[in-house]
């Protein structure tokens, strides 16, 4: 057996204890965190071949509840044992994907799981904190390839004070719930939940976290010194093989010379796919035509048709201050709003920014349709529930109809989190359950903000006496690969610009300040400045949205729909009562 490990250090004023040896000898690398009496396992394996015939790095990041971790036995009187993971632990998942696999090659082809199951939860520390602690430890001490590690940390406010790592009961008092994850000198991962807190409070918050996640990683890199296994090394390239390759690609790059111009000329997705598909089948007939280019290396020659678009679309950013579409770097796409599209249900918003189109419904019921939680962290019911439903033929695309996927879970979710702080929170006056499904009809980019601003006008035509409209816009960023102090911030990105971009952050508020963050990266990282810079140009654009959101509706109805429930209260004398 080998040996067992222990560090310990201190964080937000808890001990954070990491083991290392102790418990699943066969993964490639495994860990235990504990944060107070909360202990999480991480574990990583990597395939010993790539995976043939693909194209993408294959990472699946899992998030494993246990009941048992929380003293409870599942309540149905029939299944005991665990079944489907819960959103709540979906989301925990992917949050830690999103912050573990900016920090990979994208040229890996070999199958990576990181897993972290949850054995002991006490009920004060939430964890996600030591989950993705243990799994940037995992991966560190593991043999597979890994630019890590990444530190975590919660940041709340209490009070005007700065808290970190604020307990469930804490995070009840805080105005805002913001979620770091970086390296030592950069901003990896945010996931932020705001009541209307102004953009540079946020900023703030994130470098409160951020300097506390610095001072984490010197007992993390000991750790790491420690227990760290030997990274395997790159694969040796065959000298021929190298040289094949470098002379389809000066063939493919000789094809493409001139041909994307016709590409950014377009103003319509189906267009700009139009056209590359007439460059695609080019190239392949020129291949197929060239009896030294085998059948495998064709393929590999097409694929690298989007390596030199991204190329192209990013000189076009940085040299000329132009996008694909022909907008400029701060445009918005045409935006379209009304209300009350659909006759009998409650209330409607339908929404359109470019070519991504939303339908939002709000449904009221009794309190008794709240959703009851019964989960290995959370207890009690829920009264405000927003579901997000994205279909194959909302991109075009032949697809099976199935369960919402930890995307569409995740997206719903957000929406949810933009929403809450303007949702009444005084039962005694609004005591309907409500729930919102936002139906993407048509996406190109954005269609999760889409489905804020278009479940923000169904509220208000449903009469629900929201605090003020809530609106949401996509940030990207663009970064020359050579210097990244040169860039580019893109406002309302589109889909081709999240594919070929480095950044997607997503921020979401009203007229007051924000109530939704979540950033996604691709970089090793991104410098706290351009969060900052970017979220001063989200603010800008919201507005844009805002006003043009008030044309359709200014303010909740004064009157619930007429084919809603109605709740009344009244008095019984107790001189009546027998």
């Amino acid at each position: 057996m080998s040996e067992v490990k222990v560090f310990e250090h201190e964080l937000a004023g808890k001990k954070l204890r990491v083991e290392v040896g102790k418990l699943a000898q066969q993964a490639h690398g495994s860990c235990t965190v504990s944060y107070g009496d909360t202990t999480v396992l991480a574990t990583v394996v990597q395939s010993p071949e790539p995976r043939e015939g693909t194209d993408f790095f294959p990472l699946l990041v899992d998030y494993e509840e246990r009941l048992y971790a929380a003293g409870k036995i599942k309540g149905s009187r029939f299944i005991k044992r665990e079944g489907r993971p819960t959103d709540e632990a979906i989301l925990t998942a992917r949050l830690m994907d999103r912050s573990v696999r900016p920090l990979f090659k994208d040229t890996e082809r070999r199958d990576v799981q990181v897993v972290v199951t949850v054995l002991s939860v006490d009920q004060e520390n939430d964890p996600d904190v030591p989950s993705l602690i243990a799994a940037s430890l995992a991966l560190a001490i593991s043999p597979v390839p890994w630019n890590g590690p990444v530190g975590a940390v919660r940041v709340g406010r209490i009070g005007g004070e700065w808290v970190l790592n604020p307990s469930y009961e804490a995070r009840i008092k805080s105005d805002l719930d913001v979620f770091v994850a970086a390296t030592d000198d950069e901003i990896v991962m945010l996931e932020a939940g705001a009541n209307e807190v102004p953009e540079a409070e946020i900023a703030e918050a994130i470098s409160f976290g951020h300097k506390h996640i610095g001072r984490l990683f010197p007992f993390l890199q000991e750790v790491i010194k420690t227990c760290g296994q030997a990274k395997q090394p790159e694969p040796e390239l065959d000298p021929a093989e190298q040289a094949a390759t470098e002379a389809l690609r000066a063939k493919v790059q000789a094809y493409l010379t001139g041909k994307f111009e016709a590409v950014f000329a377009t103003r319509s997705k189906e267009d700009y796919k139009s056209k590359l598909r007439e460059i695609t089948q080019g190239l392949d007939e020129i291949l197929k035509a060239d009896n030294e280019v085998s059948k495998e290396a064709r393929g590999m020659g097409l694929a690298m048709i989007e390596n030199y678009l991204d190329i192209a679309a990013r000189n076009l950013v940085l040299e000329q201050g132009k996008r694909v579409d022909g907008r400029g770097l701060d445009e918005i796409r045409p935006l379209e709003a009304s209300v009350g599209v659909l006759a009998r249900t409650h209330g409607t918003g339908l929404f359109r920014r470019g070519e991504t189109q939303v339908l939002s419904v709000v449904t009221l019921g009794s309190p008794g349709m709240e959703q009851t939680l019964d989960g290995m962290e959370e207890d009690g019911k829920k009264r405000f529930m927003h579901h997000y439903n994205f279909p194959g033929f909302s991109v075009g695309e032949v697809r099976p109809v199935r369960s919402p996927g930890r995307r569409e879970i995740g997206h719903g979710a957000l929406a949810e989190k933009a929403l809450v702080p303007v949702i009444p929170q005084d039962r005694a006056k609004f005591p309907y359950t409500i729930r919102i499904v936002s139906e993407v009809l048509s996406s190109n980019g954005s269609s999760s903000q889409a489905s804020i601003c278009g479940s923000s006008l169904a509220l208000m035509d449903a009469g629900v006496p929201i605090k003020a409209a809530v609106a949401g816009i996509a940030m990207g960023l663009i970064t020359d690969p050579a210097d990244k102090s040169r860039y580019a911030i893109l406002t309302d990105i589109q889909g081709v610009e999240d594919h070929s971009g480095d950044m997607d952050f997503k921020v979401a508020g009203t007229a007051n300040g924000v109530t939704a963050v979540q950033l996604d990266i691709k970089l090793g990282g991104i410098a706290p400045a351009i969060i900052s810079e970017t979220l001063a140009k989200a603010k800008t654009a919201r507005n844009q949205v805002l006003e043009v959101m008030s044309q359709a509706i200014g303010e909740p109805r004064p009157e619930l729909s007429p084919y809603a429930p109605r709740i009344v209260s009244f008095n019984i004398p107790v001189d009546k009562i027998r």
